[in-house]
């Protein structure tokens, strides 16, 4: 980094700290409590606009579900916009509709959440219509026979007909040998085509209860307000005890895992995954968010060093890029993907030497201060301006509170960054990115390998 960038760099990071100490000097006004079924309500008062955006999580998704029955969670998200006993179905999405709502759900490993942005006039409304289903849900046999159709085209034209997508979830299946993190959100063709909707009754049974949700709302609102509306709607909902659910651990070590995809796909490329904790299951917190930095440094911008040093200095690759979330309920993967360069007539076995070259080199040498900084403050600045949005601040609330991780460290998580030093980053990288932690995946157009077979 020359001696500009540096002071640009240094720059933007002291202004960003200036920020968030003033931030920190007068916190975003943010409250917690429980109704007394068991209910958790987490306000966030922020009053730039007459809006608010409602999100309710639950804490049951893919990776709740057992062998035979999955896709369950998502199906359920589905079914639970069919009606209630009040309402036919699609009767509430078309209430919020015309009162210039917007609403939709989404379901992952970890959780199944729904949400409403609106004026904040509307929100009564949209609480009485969410507390309605969770209380009064039908599931109709004859719906049911209706969406998980619908349920099997989406996993079609989502996974099926999309090369990367379906080499991906191969990939992820090895990946995960001992977690529930190994089963896809939408669940296996052939426990869709076996679902029953006996089956959905008893999982919005078993999960669909006050005491295993969080009620998240931000926006141009009070306390106050919020404790009295969350009471008249869904105080009189009882709880019910709700089935063990153990953290999604992995083996530390499971040993090198290899596999060969052959894909409706134009170039080869390459996916890598190292087993390494998430924030929930890290012995030491501060491994998780040096692994959050290590992927800003490989992939974090035109400077990081993926593109500068495999795409543009070796011209090794055509792309590549890395990934890491930290803030699953169970252990993580760290991922790194490239496509090499056809152009070059590179091969998959030398981008592998290329990456490993890069691996090696944070085991040997810690990033400088100047580059660890520059890194940090992209981080930041990304996390600061993602923020500023309501859903966003929604969102991270709700993530945090469901994969059994507190709200609380949505305020504290910059200065988590900040205490990461390039000691941690080495060292982090010294104990994960090994052979015995390592999945592989070539995933290599049909083509060739029609090809071949004809010579």
């Amino acid at each position: 980094m020359n001696r500009v960038a540096r002071r640009c760099a240094g720059l933007l990071f002291s202004a960003l700290m200036l920020s968030l100490a003033a931030q920190a000097a007068d916190p975003q006004a943010t409250h917690e409590f429980k109704l007394d079924n068991g209910l958790k309500v987490i306000v966030r008062e922020d009053h730039r606009a007459p809006v608010v955006v409602s999100q309710l999580w639950y804490k049951v998704g893919s990776s709740y579900e057992t062998p035979g029955q999955t896709g369950l969670s998502h199906a359920l998200e589905h079914m639970m916009f069919k009606g209630s006993k009040k309402l036919g179905p699609g009767e509430a999405s078309r209430i919020l509709r015309d009162l210039g709502a917007e609403e939709n759900a989404f379901t992952s490993d970890d959780y199944t959440a729904f949400y409403q942005v609106l004026s904040r006039d509307r929100l009564p409304v949209a609480l009485e219509l969410e507390a309605d289903r969770l209380a009064n849900l039908t599931l109709p046999a004859d719906e049911f026979s209706r969406e998980i159709e619908v349920i099997k085209e989406e996993r079609r034209l989502r996974t099926e007909d999309r090369p990367n997508a379906l080499a991906y979830e191969r990939f992820k299946a090895m990946a995960y040998p001992a977690s529930g993190y190994h089963t896809p959100t939408i669940g296996w063709m052939a426990d869709l085509d076996r679902m029953k909707i006996e089956e959905l009754r008893k999982w919005h049974e078993d999960w669909y209860t006050p005491n295993n949700a969080t009620l998240v709302i931000v926006g141009d609102v009070s306390l106050d307000e919020i404790k009295g509306l969350t009471q008249r709607f869904f105080g009189a909902i009882p709880s019910r005890p709700t089935p063990p659910a153990k953290l999604p651990r992995e083996l530390a070590e499971p040993g090198e895992r290899k596999i060969t995809l052959h894909v409706q796909t134009q170039l080869p490329s390459l996916l890598y995954g190292f087993n390494v904790p998430g924030l929930a299951t890290a012995a030491n917190p501060r491994d998780a968010h040096a692994l959050r930095m290590i992927s800003a440094l490989l992939d974090g911008g035109y400077s990081s060093r993926l593109p500068s040093r495999l795409e543009r200095g070796e011209e090794l690759v055509s792309g590549a890029s890395s990934s890491y979330d930290a803030f699953a309920r169970g252990d993580s993967l760290f991922l790194i993907s490239a496509t090499p360069n056809v152009q070059k007539k590179k091969t998959l076995e030398q981008v592998e030497a290329g990456i490993w070259r890069q691996l090696d080199d944070l085991k040997k040498t810690p990033p400088s201060a100047d580059e660890l900084q520059r890194v940090r403050a992209q981080v930041i600045a990304s996390l600061v301006y993602e923020r500023d949005s309501i859903t966003s601040q929604a969102s991270t609330i709700g993530q945090l509170e469901t994969v059994g991780l507190s709200w609380e460290l949505m305020d504290k998580d910059l200065d988590a960054l900040s205490a990461v030093t390039p000691a941690d980053i080495q060292r982090v990288a010294q104990t994960y990115f090994t052979r015995s932690r390592l999945s592989t995946a070539y995933i290599l157009p049909e083509q060739a390998v029609e090809g071949a077979r004809h010579e």
